[in-house]
């Protein structure tokens, strides 16, 4: 005779959503139920939470700042700045005018092998069209542009038609599926702390408090915890998700990457103690 078969993933799940959440805080009770239950794993989780969030979140909440950009003047010549394009190891980069402070376009960085293989080589004629977005867009929705039109960076710009920063499809997707690690990317490398050309560092949430304090000039106690990311996790109360920030003893720390588990990267940031007048 033969054994009644497992009941499927989706089968097992849906047994817990037999009873139809009425808000998105009880569904994700329920998900966090099936999570403890071991029907879903602390990835799957994640990015459940992660699309049930982009609805909810603004183009302003992860774009990289204007300050913050690498960019390309029209006016340079390419000898000044494929250094800057090979350094920041980018594949697309915003071309300024910076005469008039206005984006013109977009340059792939593999446009550039043109430069080695051609005379008369000119940028402009390399340039693709820049797509300009305002800050408020929700993600769900830049989302299923950046799909349709297939373009993988948006100029993000403020209610004034100023450049705000920027933006790219990767930058989405890490809300859903958490960090997108590529041969570049922090986690891979062996320092547990590295500064940024923000001046901000990025910490692996492993490293000890000791060594932190040593980097960072600080005096972090490390009587309760011996790692920087279970002090931050403390601080918080609860288990913080990508995004979440917290300042305490003159540093902002930001959550880079985590999952439903524990807290894998942080940005943090030197706060200057406010002047008492």
């Amino acid at each position: 005779m033969d054994e009644p078969s497992k009941p499927s993933w989706f089968e097992r799940l849906g047994a817990l959503l037999t009873h139809e959440p009425e808000t998105r805080d009880e569904l994700l009770d329920i998900l966090q139920g099936a999570f403890q239950h071991n029907l879903l794993d602390a990835d799957a989780l994640s990015m459940i939470e992660g699309v049930l969030q982009v609805s909810e979140i603004q183009v302003r909440d992860i774009m990289i700042p204007r300050a913050q950009m690498d960019v390309i003047d029209i006016n340079d010549a390419p000898e000044k700045f494929i250094p800057i394009v090979i350094e920041a190891a980018h594949s697309r980069f915003p071309v300024f005018d910076k005469n008039k402070d206005d984006v013109i376009g977009i340059l792939l960085a593999k446009d550039l092998l043109r430069y080695y293989a051609e005379t008369g080589f000119h940028v402009r004629e390399m340039l693709r069209p820049a797509v300009f977005i305002p800050e408020s867009k929700r993600l769900n929705v830049l989302l299923k542009e950046f799909r349709a039109s297939r373009n993988h960076m948006a100029i993000v710009v403020d209610e004034y038609g100023g450049v705000a920063g920027l933006v790219t499809i990767e930058d989405v997707l890490e809300q859903i599926v958490g960090d997108i690690e590529d041969e570049y990317d922090f986690d891979e490398t062996e320092d547990n702390i590295i500064l940024d050309r923000g001046g901000r560092y990025r910490v692996k949430a492993i490293t000890e408090i000791e060594d932190f304090n040593e980097i960072m000039g600080t005096a972090l106690t490390d009587e309760d915890y011996d790692t920087i990311g279970g002090l931050v996790v403390n601080r918080f109360g609860h288990m913080p998700k990508r995004g979440d920030t917290i300042v305490f003893d003159g540093l902002k720390f930001e959550v880079l990457r985590a999952d439903s588990r524990r807290v894998h990267t942080l940005l943090v940031e030197k706060k200057m103690p406010v002047p008492v007048v």
